[in-house]
């Protein structure tokens, strides 16, 4: 018995170590932008190793991004993606500087705002982000266009698709005012005949797209691409 006594104190001990180490604020893990550090230093790494061309079309934005494969789906255009986890808005504002501005792209395609809702932020302060984060590309590249997708109505985040649709609604009358700006209007073709999102659209989980769901944004988000292969 005494054994087992003491076996047991030295687990409750170890654990006890561990959970105070986690604790500790060196081993916190950051809640902002930073945490996405390592990402984007990936970024910085494959630039070094090969350096993209400038003034052509960046991709960025979240994970829906992320795993946009887009050399299969805009092959004639040599797009660049630098999508990043389940990043915000905030987070391209952020490292606007390291992973946008560099390029000096002609076009900026966006789909951020998805996770930003999720996260518990309003459709006001989604539309915040976004026109920091137009401010910071038109101060510095004044001709470049920024192409938005809509939020996307999913099945996971269906109960949010209210807020989603208002930060969209936003986000659509600022694009409505700048010339710069255009808008992509996925959320009406991703819905089907019973009202609610398009179980083809997407994969098992119910939030990221499947490969007939990145067919759709591609045919959508083409014709804003146009004029930037000439």
């Amino acid at each position: 018995m005494n054994s087992r006594r003491s076996l047991s104190l030295t687990i409750f001990a170890v654990l006890g170590i561990a959970i105070v180490v986690r604790s500790l604020p060196g081993n916190e893990k950051p809640k902002g932008p930073e945490r996405w550090e390592a990402d984007i230093r990936k970024f910085e790494q494959q630039d070094r190793e090969t350096p993209p061309t400038k003034g052509g079309i960046l991709f960025v934005g979240s994970s829906s991004i992320r795993f946009w494969k887009l050399g299969q789906h805009f092959p004639e255009l040599q797009p660049l993606n630098r999508g990043f986890g389940g990043s915000e808005v905030a987070d391209s504002v952020h490292f606007a500087d390291r992973i946008v501005l560099p390029y000096e792209p002609r076009t900026i395609v966006m789909y951020a705002g998805d996770n930003d809702i999720a996260g518990g932020k309003t459709p006001e302060e989604v539309h915040h982000d976004f026109e920091r984060f137009v401010g910071i590309v038109h101060e510095n590249l004044p001709e470049t266009k920024i192409v938005y997708i809509a939020i996307k109505p999913s099945i996971k985040r269906w109960k949010l698709v209210d807020r989603m649709r208002a930060a969209n609604a936003l986000i659509c009358a600022t694009c409505d005012e700048n010339d710069r700006l255009e808008f992509v209007d996925i959320d009406t073709p991703m819905i089907g005949d019973d009202g609610e999102p398009r179980q083809e659209l997407f994969i098992e989980d119910g939030l990221h797209l499947s490969e007939e769901g990145y067919r759709l944004w591609s045919k959508l988000v083409m014709p804003h691409l146009v004029d930037s292969t000439s």
